[in-house]
């Protein structure tokens, strides 16, 4: 079966996000002129502002479009992601934020560098964050691609390219301080465009006294019915989401921009309450979705569910100003988050490449959105929250450990953070290619493959702890100076 927006639709949507989001960067231009103002707009976001932010760039695709496809599909047992998803940010307010901040780096890779005090370990840092972003981009461009395709007819490979286009015209006007203004805006816009249409559909069913979970059929279909496998699976993603969320780079370099710890800690708490309100509203498309739109989960369409429910219970003109609505909600959702990773990623690789200059920010700006941009057009899936919670796995077992244990023991040498990460690196990024050599092949993957956080992820802090301990008089000479001042409180000033 053929579904589709309205082509007028999706254009006005698409137009109206695309203009507000170059007028927003524009503005940044104006207030940013100096590095740090690009790398982490001169520390001074306040925490509600911040946390929108984070909100407006951590809701990707995979949160947007891939939750109600997953509950669609898998019913009680994807209402892990969104679970794993917030308290991630549980596992960020106790462990990271607050030290993170303290620091004073404004990338992973310059924690690295301070922490351990050893240019090698920055290196590999680098490199892993730079794949971790860019593994990250690729879903957030097949789901533009999705949408553009859905509804404007256009061929998919215009949504990827509109979407590098734009971010990058945002970066490039005002790095971080002009980011946060466009990310910011765009989580209340996603909120509003989740928010607004399933309400209307709620409200009409109950004025016709329907029952929106079919009389609770929602909640009885398509449980998996292996139960050990189930609980691995479930285990083993929480794991990623949990560990992933502390490595994720474009989430990290948000809590440099806080003026201090405090209000790191604060932005934290913050975000919790914002993405829990926010995945309310995508587990009911889903649930939804399972009653009115059954046909998208065998045509492996699910991820299509929220754009195409609204114009599903309303005819005529509400229904298509309820799927513009969405569409416009979906297109912020992917560039917001490719903003967040793309700036993270420019910071690394202009450091790295340009010396940490403006204009080598501007260039490796450019380099961040290319390589993704080729990714995207050469692969293809819909799959987009099962491969984001790859990406996370992929995090979880490369720098989780250099992060958590860097911060909390004194006793990590150079030497074994960089074993801990490329073992990591290894052993989950061979478990993703074997499962997608499987899953092309026809054949069934592993649930060990399909999930393997819960290996790799202790495999990693194993060898981190064993290759430090072998060499105890490795440890950097200013470890107690650096994790003191981690986790000294700074000082209030009144005003």
């Amino acid at each position: 079966m053929t579904w589709e927006v309205s082509a007028g639709v999706g254009y006005a949507a698409l137009a109206a996000v695309t203009a507000a989001t170059l007028l927003i960067g524009a503005y940044g231009l104006r207030i940013s002129r100096t590095t740090s103002d690009f790398y982490v707009a001169s520390r001074t976001v306040k925490p509600w502002w911040n946390a929108s932010a984070i909100g407006g760039e951590y809701l990707s695709a995979a949160s947007f479009l891939g939750i109600a496809g997953l509950v669609l599909v898998s019913g009680a047992d994807a209402l892990w992601f969104p679970i794993g998803y917030t308290a991630g940010y549980l596992m960020l307010l106790l462990f990271v934020a607050a030290p993170l901040r303290r620091s004073g780096a404004y990338t992973v890779p310059d924690f690295a560098r301070a922490r351990l005090e050893s240019l090698p370990a920055r290196r590999v840092t680098s490199l892993l964050v730079v794949a971790v972003g860019w593994l990250y981009i690729v879903p957030q461009l097949h789901g533009a691609a999705l949408t553009v395709s859905l509804t404007t007819g256009l061929p998919g490979w215009v949504g990827s390219a509109a979407v590098v286009v734009i971010v990058c015209l945002s970066v490039l006007s005002g790095g971080m301080r002009s980011i946060t203004f466009v990310q910011a805006f765009q989580y209340w816009l996603k909120l509003a465009a989740l928010a607004v249409p399933v309400l209307f559909i709620l409200f009409r069913l109950g004025a016709e006294g329907t029952s929106w979970t079919g009389h609770g059929a929602a909640f009885a279909m398509g449980l998996d019915p292996v139960m050990a496998d189930s609980v691995y699976r479930n285990v083993s993603l929480s794991i990623a989401l949990l560990c992933g969320t502390l490595g994720l780079p474009h989430v990290l370099v948000r809590f440099y921009t806080n003026p201090d710890g405090v209000s790191a800690r604060r932005t934290t708490l913050i975000v919790l309450g914002l993405l829990s309100i926010f995945y309310v509203f995508p587990t009911l498309y889903g649930i939804l979705g399972r009653i009115y739109l059954p046909e998208l989960a065998a045509e492996g369409n699910a991820d299509a569910t929220v754009l195409l429910l609204p114009a599903q219970i309303f005819d005529g003109a509400l229904g298509d100003l309820l799927a513009a609505c969405v569409t416009a909600g979906a297109f912020a959702a992917f560039l917001s988050t490719s903003s967040g990773l793309i700036v993270s990623l420019a910071g690394v690789i202009s450091q790295e490449l340009f010396r940490g200059s403006v204009s080598g920010f501007r260039a490796a700006t450019l380099l961040a959105g290319a390589v993704p941009l080729g990714l995207a057009l050469l692969t293809n899936t819909q799959a987009l929250a099962g491969s984001v919670g790859m990406v996370f796995a992929f995090t979880a077992s490369t720098l989780c450990p250099l992060l958590l244990l860097g911060i909390w023991w004194r006793r990590l040498t150079a030497a074994g953070a960089v074993a801990g990460m490329l073992t990591g690196a290894l052993l989950c990024g061979g478990a993703i290619v074997a499962g997608g050599v499987l899953s092309l092949s026809g054949r069934l993957v592993p649930v060990l493959l399909e999930q393997p956080a819960a290996w790799t992820v202790p495999a990693a802090f194993a060898v981190t702890v064993g290759v430090s301990l072998r060499a105890p008089g490795a440890v950097p000479a200013g470890t107690a100076r650096f994790l003191a001042r981690l986790h000294t409180p700074e000082r209030r000033v009144s005003r």
